[in-house]
């Protein structure tokens, strides 16, 4: 079986261009999670982050959503790759990342789910205040 996640997460001060350029950037994605990333900014580029994490560009909007097969070391060699969508949007006082994460297999998904907050979002935060 598979799960679903769904987050939304607000970044202060900040513009959907900002967000989608450092996710969408291997130096500043790297920056911005204190680890190694790369990011072949192209549709059907590669993806790769924390040594552990691949996967490849399915579609891109750019500064308003990128649509990426993703795949985590935990994964079985039998778990398909799951699916991530992040839409990227203005709002009152900063932008807004949804994230929809789809097809994660049941035996990461709590992992997955604790690992958004933990090594992306609290990170980007931080890393946005000093930026």
């Amino acid at each position: 079986m598979t799960k679903t996640l769904t987050q939304c997460v607000t970044f202060k001060n900040c513009s959907p261009e900002k967000l989608y350029g450092i996710y969408m950037d291997s130096k500043k994605h790297a920056a911005a999670i204190g680890s190694k990333a790369t990011v072949q900014n192209r549709l059907g580029g590669n993806f790769s982050a924390f040594g552990m994490l691949k996967g490849k560009f399915l579609a891109l909007a750019k500064n308003k959503m990128i649509v990426q097969t993703w795949r985590s070391s935990k994964f079985s060699k039998s778990d398909k790759d799951s699916i991530l969508i992040l839409r990227f949007e203005q709002v009152d006082g900063g932008a807004r990342i949804d994230l929809v994460h789809v097809f994660i297999p049941d035996h990461d998904y709590g992992d997955i789910k604790k690992g958004w907050p933990n090594y992306y979002w609290k990170p980007w935060q931080k890393y946005l205040s000093i930026a």
